[in-house]
């Protein structure tokens, strides 16, 4: 899958995933019952807790057990990093992810805040993708 152009459909376990969580997120239904696995029908544990997010971990081809980080900030003054997203879009074997970064009030019960940070990667580059616990996210 690493790198290999033979294939163009893009037609990978990852991006498979990435579709359901997509739908999961659009649509954060929770009336499934699947086990916790990344690709559960349903975001959250059944309770009447409002869950809007999947996040989620990606590891490139090549990297050595080395998660992908980016910068928490459009601003390059600012230095923050962090190896959680929120996927926002999939065309193909292009995915389009928010930056996540880790919510410094460790009382509060959301894990993650929204950035403003975005980025797209192709599919194809990457060989692991980690789901989180669901979450809410405030994207607004």
């Amino acid at each position: 899958m690493c790198n290999n152009n033979e294939n163009n459909a893009c037609d990978n376990c990852i991006q498979d995933i990435l579709k359901v969580i997509l739908l999961l997120q659009q649509r954060a239904c929770p009336n499934d019952t699947c086990l916790e696995t990344c690709d559960r029908g349903f975001l959250g544990q059944n309770s009447l807790t409002l869950f809007n997010t999947r996040p989620v971990v990606l590891y490139m081809c090549g990297s050595n057990g080395t998660p992908l980080t980016m910068p928490i900030s459009r601003d390059s003054a600012e230095t923050g990093t962090s190896s959680v997203f929120r996927l926002e879009k999939l065309d193909s074997c292009c995915a389009t992810f928010r930056v996540l970064e880790p919510n410094p009030d460790t009382t509060s019960t959301v894990p993650y805040l929204s950035t403003d940070s975005f980025f797209t990667i192709n599919l194809d580059c990457v060989c692991i993708l980690r789901c989180l616990n669901d979450t809410f996210v405030d994207t607004q």
